[in-house]
């Protein structure tokens, strides 16, 4: 299993994060890596959804574990790489606001899950960084 975790600091309290997390059809407002994403359900546990990144591929997913103001955790199978990934997002109250962690999981093979991986979470860097910043414009 190829595990990473990336943590990023927001001003923003974690209600203003989690409410820019739960509105996940607007994340292409904010996330580069994303051109569109279609809910089939509410913002909960159990809901599939369909990323389509900037390439046109289309990543059907779905929501493993939601708790409001505390983060999600998502899952996408693909089958043809052979692996699953997780990526859970996660936000801890800090005293200036909102510690964000994004932990990525692939469980597969070594090689095909340290590629997929490290492809998966190359802008987490950057996403958690757009999305402090969106959660702070959007509480200020």
């Amino acid at each position: 299993m190829w595990v990473k975790e990336y943590v990023g600091r927001s001003t923003a309290r974690t209600e203003q994060v989690f409410s820019v997390l739960a509105d996940a059809e607007r994340w292409p407002e904010w996330n580069e890596g994303v051109s569109k994403l279609e809910m089939h359900g509410p913002f909960v546990a159990g809901t599939s959804a369909v990323m389509v990144l900037p390439d046109g591929t289309a990543l059907p997913f779905s929501f493993t574990w939601v708790e409001e103001n505390v983060g999600f955790e998502d899952l996408t199978e693909v089958p043809d790489a052979g692996v699953s990934v997780r990526v859970r997002h996660e936000l801890s109250p800090t005293e200036s606001g909102t510690q964000i962690t994004y932990r990525c999981e692939v469980d597969g093979p070594d090689d095909v899950a340290a590629e997929v991986g490290s492809a998966v979470s190359a802008d987490f860097a950057e996403v958690i960084s757009a999305l402090a910043a969106r959660a702070e414009r959007a509480g200020g």
